[in-house]
C-alpha cells in the first residue's frame, strides 16, 4: 500500500541516504557519480536536516522509499528522488501528483523542476506526467561545487482562464 506524508524529525540519515542512492543512479548514466559522492552525500544530510520541513515522502507498505521537496514552498520541485529499489511502481507517480496538489492549492498554475541534462530516465519520467522542457543551461551548481548542464521541465497545472480571442 502506498501511504504519503511529511517528513519527520529525525529522519536525515534515512532520507539523505534514499535521495544518494537515486543520484548515484541518475549519475552513473552520465558517468561523474564516483569524483562527487562526498560532496553529494554532504549536500543531501545538510538539505534533510535543515529543510525537512518542506519535504513529502512516499512509503510502499510502511517502508520509506522516496520523497519530494518544495524548498522555497513554491512551485519549484527542488529535489525528487525515488529509491532505486522502488522505481517502476507507481510510487513516483503517487508522489508527484501529490505535490502537484500541493502546488496548486498555494494557487501556483504550473509546477517546475531541473534535473541534468543526461538524465534520461527523469527527464521520460516527467514527459509522461505532462512536463514540457523549456529551457537547457549549464550552471555552477553550489551544493555539488561544479558546472551542472541542466534542463527545466515545466507543466501547466491550472487552466489559465483565458487568452486572445476568447469569450468570457
Amino acid at each position: 500500500m502506498i501511504h504519503i506524508r511529511n517528513a519527520r524529525d529525525g529522519e536525515a540519515e534515512l532520507l539523505s541516504e534514499i535521495g544518494l542512492r537515486a543520484w548515484q543512479k541518475a549519475m552513473a548514466l552520465i558517468g561523474e557519480s564516483d569524483a562527487m559522492i562526498d560532496a553529494a552525500r554532504s549536500a543531501f544530510r545538510n538539505f534533510v536536516e535543515n529543510d525537512w520541513l518542506t519535504i513529502t515522502v512516499v512509503e510502499q507498505n510502511g517502508q520509506v522509499a522516496g520523497w519530494a521537496a518544495r524548498e522555497g514552498l513554491d512551485e519549484t520541485i527542488s529535489d525528487f528522488w525515488i529509491d532505486p529499489v522502488f522505481t517502476r511502481q507507481g510510487l513516483g507517480s503517487a508522489l508527484l501528483e501529490r505535490i502537484e496538489t500541493e502546488i496548486a492549492e498555494r494557487g501556483f498554475a504550473k509546477a517546475a523542476m531541473q534535473t541534468h541534462s543526461g538524465n534520461s530516465e527523469a527527464i521520460g519520467f516527467f514527459r509522461k506526467h505532462g512536463y514540457s522542457i523549456h529551457w537547457l543551461s549549464v550552471a555552477y551548481n553550489p551544493k555539488l561545487d561544479r558546472d551542472v548542464p541542466s534542463v527545466g521541465l515545466t507543466k501547466q497545472l491550472v487552466s489559465d482562464g483565458g487568452g486572445y480571442g476568447q469569450e468570457f
